[in-house]
């Protein structure tokens, strides 16, 4: 079957090469492979640099999360004036409590007092249980998540651009068959304009003719517009501003063509349209860990330093002429002691938090599910596309074989005045249509095993087949 379709590539670089030396690419501009698009593309396209930023950002927090194990140590000083009443009793500590030292007498006083304290105050999460190590864990798959969607994102632009470049391809060789019909009317008006001056033939078939050569005009230029469009696309996609000419040289195709180019074996392990999905079930369950872990007590090491001052003496005396005193530190004190917390109602919002994050483990179960279904199914289709496809590319030869010595022939005879312009327009039709058919199964052919190598997991050994 490949020779089939070498000599079909072949056949339609035939038909294109008039047009594509013509006046698509009239200026000398450099050609460009499907490999230097694609890469092109995605050092180029927005959407993807903002998703190379998002890995940046999601490597960024494995660092922060690491950095959460270390210590908590706080410097805090604080000079104030204000009245020093206290009294005995309990106090809760809800809201903002203002403590007061000492201060406890019968009487209220307003006499105003100055004050000074500092702290070093340091805590350590001594035993966490694996909460430190869950957190650079989850940390660690959120930005396997982000790479991955990063690779999937830049799959599904290589696709596009893929598609994209053999829509070109197929429409390049498309205008070359309609500048071979423009030659063909070219031609049949000659015949027919010569033989209306000698009186042979009435003038009607040369408006006729005339009427069938604005036509095919009319679709070359239809097909130039296109072809423009195509490549105003790629620029978006690539970045790549001048009017792109594809290379389309049959040699570019032979790597392509030949079974052994890429691997036909479905790989469902790396292929970037699998591995997003199983990337995010594996946070959910990170995230699940992360959830347990994060409920359990805490054993807690702290200590702490501080110094204080007061402008009251230690017989209660308010000396009005030095509140300055009280700027200073007269009294030190440390401490240190080991502390176990925990909330008693974290069991209820550890189920709570934990029901949220099966759901999502769920969805994405069924999202995994729901791509390598997509899959299977694109692969089959594909398949047999290209099963149709190679059937007909070893039927068409004959139809155009047939339909190029159909048209030769009536020429020859309406040239003889055996019969009419229809016959002749006819046959003519026939072998457009016939070469048409020919690059639309072939480009049917080529987009078919492009397909296949996306569901399998192989685009970019498809990509590198048409590269090399």
């Amino acid at each position: 079957m490949i020779c089939y379709c070498k000599k079909a590539v072949g056949i339609a670089m035939c038909l294109a090469a008039q047009a594509i030396t013509g006046t698509v690419y009239a200026q000398q501009q450099p050609t460009f492979t499907l490999g230097q698009l694609t890469d092109a593309a995605t050092h180029h396209l927005p959407a993807i640099l903002q998703k190379q930023a998002l890995v940046n950002s999601a490597k960024a927090n494995v660092t922060d999360a690491r950095h959460t194990a270390l210590p908590a140590l706080k410097l805090s000083d604080q000079v104030v004036m204000g009245t020093a009443n206290g009294t005995t009793g309990t106090a809760l500590p809800i809201g903002v409590t203002v403590s007061t030292s000492s201060g406890i007498r019968t009487d209220n006083l307003s006499n105003v007092a100055s004050g000074n304290i500092a702290t070093l105050y340091g805590e350590y999460e001594l035993v966490n249980f694996g909460l430190r190590k869950a957190r650079v864990q989850n940390a660690l798959v959120n930005e396997q998540l982000t790479e991955t969607d990063l690779s999937k994102d830049i799959y599904l632009l290589k696709l596009q651009v893929s598609k994209l470049y053999f829509t070109m391809l197929r429409n390049l060789y498309r205008l070359g068959i309609d500048q071979q019909n423009i030659s063909r009317y070219k031609a049949v008006y000659n015949v027919i304009h010569a033989i209306t001056k000698s009186g042979i033939r009435a003038g009607v078939d040369s408006s006729l003719a005339l009427a069938e050569l604005s036509r095919a005009q009319i679709s070359y230029d239809r097909k130039m517009g296109e072809i423009k469009q195509l490549q105003q696309q790629m620029a978006f996609l690539t970045g790549i501003t001048d009017s792109i000419r594809i290379d389309t040289s049959e040699k570019r195709y032979d790597v392509a063509l030949s079974p052994a180019a890429w691997s036909t074996t479905a790989d469902t392990i790396q292929n970037p349209l699998i591995s997003y999905f199983r990337k995010q079930k594996e946070l959910y369950q990170a995230t699940d860990n992360l959830i347990k872990k994060s409920y359990l007590p805490k054993i807690l090491l702290a200590g702490g330093i501080w110094g204080r001052g007061t402008s009251i003496d230690y017989a209660d005396n308010y000396n009005y002429k030095a509140l300055s005193n009280g700027l200073g530190y007269q009294r030190f004190n440390y401490a240190a002691g080991v502390a176990l917390t925990y909330n008693l109602f974290d069991l209820v919002h550890r189920k709570d938090k934990l029901a949220v994050n099966n759901y999502n483990i769920q969805a994405s179960n069924y999202g995994l599910e729901q791509q390598q279904q997509a899959l299977n199914t694109a692969l089959q289709q594909a398949q047999t596309a290209i099963n149709t496809a190679e059937l007909n590319l070893q039927n068409l030869p004959v139809q155009l074989q047939a339909a190029t010595a159909a048209y030769d022939q009536k020429l020859a005879q309406y040239r003889a005045g055996i019969i009419n312009l229809v016959d002749l327009t006819n046959a003519s039709f026939v072998l457009y249509q016939a070469q048409t058919d020919y690059v639309e199964v072939l480009n049917d052919w080529m987009q078919a095993n492009l397909d296949k190598a996306a569901a399998t997991g192989n685009l970019d050994l498809f990509i590198q087949s048409i590269k090399n």
